[in-house]
Order: structure tokens, then C-alpha cells, then sequence
């Protein structure tokens, strides 16, 4: 089983912190690591790789939420900027990491703290200094939550 799955697996027998709502197509949850507040996954409720291998009107759903996953977490905490991306290369399980920049994110990295998320160092923006505590990451998905119910 792959690690999306089992993440998935924790959040249905309510072991999953970072849980913030169930969609149609996926599963919103906080990042576990926060270097940049507010970073959010929304993970395909599918075990699929590729977006074009999902049946299209499942897609266009799965696309309009994450959409609308990015729009509540700009919101909830004011991205002067969302990025979006759609690897797999580690995991290979559809899932979305939506990241609310703000300038200066990257401190002295890259063009005058701008420039993507992987310009920062992996060792810090993966820290454990960077987890939130229990009472921060109650408040994130507290907000998160709040902007996700307007929208949907």
C-alpha cells in the first residue's frame, strides 16, 4: 500500500491529525510541515498516477475542487500568491500540494526571497521545527474549515 493510501486508511478510522474534510473526489489536510503556513494537500480519494487516466467527469470534478481547496486556503491564510503542484514522482498516488506564498517566504533563496517552493532547503522546510503544535494545527484547520464551508 503506498503512503497516500495509508494517510487515506487513517483519515476513515479517524487517526489523521491533519484531516480537514472529506470532498467528493479527495481528502483536504494540513500539511505536516508548515515552513509555509497554511500548506495544504488534497488527496484523490482514487488510487490513480495520472490525472489522464481518471474517467473525465470524475477529473473535472476532481480539478474543480482542488480549485476550490486553493481558493479557501488563499483565503484562510492570505496568500499573496497559491502554488500548485501535481508531482508524483515520490508518490505515485494523485494528490495535490497547494501552497499559500507570501513575499520573503524564502528568506535570502533564490531572487530576492522569490521563486518556487523548492528553492528553499528541503532539510528546513521538512524540520520538525516546523510542525505545528496540537494547538496550532487546531487552529489552521479551525480557519481552513471555515473558508472551505463558504465555498462549498
Amino acid at each position: 500500500m503506498c503512503f497516500i493510501c495509508d494517510r487515506i486508511n487513517m483519515i476513515k478510522n479517524g487517526t489523521n491529525p491533519y484531516f480537514v474534510k472529506e470532498l467528493q473526489t479527495g481528502f483536504v489536510v494540513i500539511g505536516d510541515n508548515q515552513h509555509f503556513k497554511g500548506y495544504t494537500l488534497f488527496l484523490c480519494k482514487e488510487h490513480i498516477t495520472e490525472l489522464f487516466n481518471l474517467e473525465h467527469s470524475y477529473k473535472i470534478k476532481f480539478l474543480e475542487e482542488m480549485s476550490i481547496v486553493a481558493q479557501a486556503v488563499s483565503a484562510a491564510f492570505g496568500a499573496e500568491k497559491m502554488n500548485y503542484e501535481l508531482l508524483g514522482n515520490g508518490e505515485t498516488h494523485l494528490h495535490w500540494h497547494l501552497f499559500p506564498r507570501k513575499e520573503g517566504d524564502i528568506e535570502n533563496y533564490g531572487n530576492n526571497g522569490k521563486g518556487p517552493v523548492w528553492w528553499y532547503p528541503m532539510d528546513k522546510m521538512y524540520s520538525d521545527a516546523n510542525r505545528p503544535s496540537e494547538k496550532e494545527l487546531s487552529e489552521m484547520k479551525s480557519k481552513l474549515l471555515i473558508e472551505l464551508d463558504k465555498l462549498i
